[in-house]
């Protein structure tokens, strides 16, 4: 039993990504860091107690609830999750995938099928065969660096043609927490955490080391939401119905709790 006084330590797992940085203020000795993909397999297996992940592994597995409120998400052009293509789009036979990946590569799978295109989707081997790739998925850190960096590709941003073609924003990851496990506190420190990332995100702009101060401020000001309100989920609720539609299920209703 705790006594008075002293709290439980939960499980916390969370991505390495710059944009996840203002939801673990605080609190990032506590958190475990890992791939999406590594993530929700940890989570799976209960070894986790909450983790960021990707929204696909919450519709896909009714056996978590989603933290109210908060979320990574995008109302346009995200710039970390996006496919570049040195070749048309229509010409996409075959699309080699980050293997970190989840969400986005079933956002591509719908993005593409609405246009009537269905490719074939494959592991990418290792990030320094990108370049040399017709077609290839990036997301995170590893998007960002490939769009600064020369190269030969367009880019086909999904946070932009998503929003291009719903309306709406994204929701690309969310706190997934265990189902039938006390958490009122976890919640709350969650909740906290995100507060202090919010109330700081300028020391956040201004001290973190990935890339330039000038791309930070405008990643997180323009790029990144962290708000899961009502908007948010008639997104997930899109994605849940697109989902199904092209046959990339079973999808099931997300539950909501604050």
């Amino acid at each position: 039993m705790i006594s008075a006084g002293e709290q439980k330590k939960f499980r916390i797992g969370s991505v390495q990504y710059l944009n996840a940085a203002p939801l673990t203020r605080g609190i990032e000795g506590e958190v475990i860091f890992a791939t999406p993909a590594r993530l929700a397999e940890m989570l799976r297996h209960d070894e986790l107690d909450a983790a960021l992940v990707s929204i696909t592994e919450v519709l896909f597995n009714d056996r978590y609830d989603i933290l109210d409120g908060i979320a990574i998400a995008s109302l346009g052009e995200v710039y970390s999750v996006l496919l570049a293509h040195k070749k048309p789009l229509e010409e996409a036979g075959e699309i080699f995938c980050d293997t970190a990946s989840l969400t986005s590569v079933n956002l591509l799978k719908v993005l593409l099928a609405e246009h009537g295109l269905k490719p074939e989707f494959k592991p990418l081997e290792d990030y320094a065969a990108a370049p040399e790739r017709d077609f290839v998925l990036l997301i995170g850190d590893r998007a960002i660096d490939f769009q600064r960096a020369p190269h030969q590709h367009e880019i086909f941003d999904l946070g932009a043609a998503w929003t291009e073609m719903t309306s709406l924003p994204f929701v690309y990851a969310v706190w997934a927490l265990r189902r039938g496990v006390e958490n009122k506190q976890l919640r709350r420190e969650l909740r906290e955490a995100k507060e202090s990332g919010m109330e700081t995100l300028d020391y956040l702009i201004e001290t973190r080391e990935e890339y330039d101060e000038d791309f930070r401020r405008d990643y997180f000001e323009w790029n990144i939401q962290y708000h899961l309100g009502e908007d948010e989920k008639r997104a997930i609720a899109k994605f849940s119905e697109l989902l199904r539609k092209h046959g990339l299920g079973p999808v099931f209703e997300p539950k909501f709790i604050s």
